[in-house]
């Protein structure tokens, strides 16, 4: 592995020269984004999947500007991985549900100095998966880890009967973390938010987009954006691969009790009664899809911390913070959580893991928080929103301090003030940031 320098320090380090085991539990994007990290900046790490095989499954995700700057350094667009499976967009039309035009935001790509990424889940996780293992990550499949474990002196897991241990461990196993108990001390109960959403990816050719007068736009002049919003509601179409795949979700109130599932197949019904009396193109677009997935928002309070009391364990991604949708950046804080440990990892020592475990938390809460923000006063703009809306008073914001963040460049530039910080004052449990500035928009 080659030796790459900027920002006055070493980007890429030799394999396994730091001599710091890391132990990553999920291959999902948070997971995997941590291990490519770990194995760059020379720690020896290896992945824990509990499926057996991977399959590609999903349909739409984005991850923003601040992680598409994250795989350019990581050689994904240069080397054409993500860029030829995703979506171009270069606008987003929203309209009233009477189907009026309110604005036509331009979509800026790159933005910020660096790429978006929006793409298929399943495809996109694939080639980022593949990746990792291209540069030596180790990922075990099929791995089944029961119970998390720390000492003052490591951290591990029990996986299939076998007690395994390293200098820390990582919980990237998502919203249903078992790594979340033993970090809180309790089991934490996600509850509903009050929306969820109906959502699906299907062939436009397969299934007469292109013949259809009220949805032929969306395929026949390449990739398209349109959203339709409304009282509790908005609704979200694009294509991509030219016009070729479509994709769709949309947002609805909905009080159901999730305490056995959030996600299962929807009903067609049900989805066409959100938007009955709306625009018809919105019942068009929707009816075209074979099946949909109702997906639940589960919501959970801001966790007080996302480490363990002996630091040797991190909770990273949904684990640690699930987002709304209307945040447009789960996917993309996940990503900059794991590449931001590794970093302090590295820049730490073995001797000092949990040090820097404790700085990553301290430079990693309040932003990520601000972002999850950022996803409700989205939510709520759009909602509120009255069907004469002026366009700005319904713009997606793009703001540069989330898009134009260098996770990596930061945890170089804070990490020594930070760890001074902690050693002058102790340890202290993260402090929540204030809300964000309420959207103008009428009531």
């Amino acid at each position: 592995m080659s030796t790459e320098t900027g920002f006055g320090y070493t980007k890429i380090a030799q394999p396994n020269s730091t001599g710091i085991k890391v132990i990553v539990v999920g291959a999902g994007f948070a997971g995997l984004a941590c291990a490519i990290e770990s194995r760059r900046k020379g720690h020896e790490v290896y992945i824990l999947e509990k499926f057996k095989e991977l399959k590609v499954l999903g349909d739409i995700i984005s991850f923003g500007n601040n992680t598409g700057r994250i795989f350019e350094r990581w050689g994904l667009h240069d080397q054409c991985v993500f860029w030829p499976i995703c979506t171009h967009h270069t606008s987003l039309t929203i309209h009233n549900a009477e189907g009026e035009v309110l604005v036509v935001q331009d979509l800026q790509n790159p933005l910020f100095g660096a790429y978006a990424y929006n793409g298929h889940r399943g495809q996109l996780h694939e080639r980022l998966f593949n990746y990792a293992k291209s540069i030596g990550v180790e990922i075990r499949l099929g791995q089944d880890v029961s119970e998390y474990w720390e000492t003052e002196s490591e951290a591990g897991v029990i996986c299939n009967g076998e007690r395994l241990s390293a200098d820390m461990v990582v919980g990237a196993d998502g919203v249903r973390s078992k790594a979340r108990t033993l970090v809180l001390g309790y089991e934490d109960k996600p509850k509903s938010s009050g929306y969820a959403i109906f959502r699906a990816w299907f062939d436009c050719e397969a299934q007469g987009v292109d013949k259809d007068p009220l949805t032929d736009y969306m395929s026949k002049n390449g990739d398209a954006f349109h959203g339709w919003i409304g009282r509790d509601v908005h609704f979200l179409a694009s294509t991509s691969g030219g016009g070729k795949a479509m994709s769709w979700v949309i947002t609805h109130k909905d009080d159901a009790d999730i305490a056995e599932s959030w996600s299962f197949p929807g009903k067609m019904e049900d989805v066409l009664a959100v938007v009955e009396g709306w625009d018809p193109r919105c019942a068009a677009i929707l009816s075209k899809a074979p099946s949909c997935v109702d997906w639940k928002l589960v919501y959970r309070d801001p966790l007080p911390t996302w480490i363990s009391k002996g630091a040797r364990l991190a909770l990273i991604g949904d684990a640690a913070h699930p987002f709304l949708p209307t945040s447009i950046q789960g996917a993309s804080q996940a990503v900059e959580d794991g590449v931001t440990l590794a970093v302090v990892l590295q820049l730490a020592g073995k001797q000092n893991v949990p040090m820097a475990v404790r700085a990553w938390e301290k430079i990693r809460y309040q932003r990520v928080r601000r972002a999850q923000l950022l996803g409700e006063s989205n939510r709520d703009m759009w909602h509120k929103a009255k069907s004469n809306a002026e366009g700005e008073t319904v713009t997606l914001p793009r703001p540069e301090w989330l898009l134009g963040h260098d996770a990596e460049k930061h945890a170089y530039e804070v990490f020594e003030t930070t760890v001074q910080e902690i050693q002058e004052k102790g340890y202290e449990l993260p402090t929540l940031p204030p809300p964000l500035p309420v959207v103008a928009v009428a009531a």
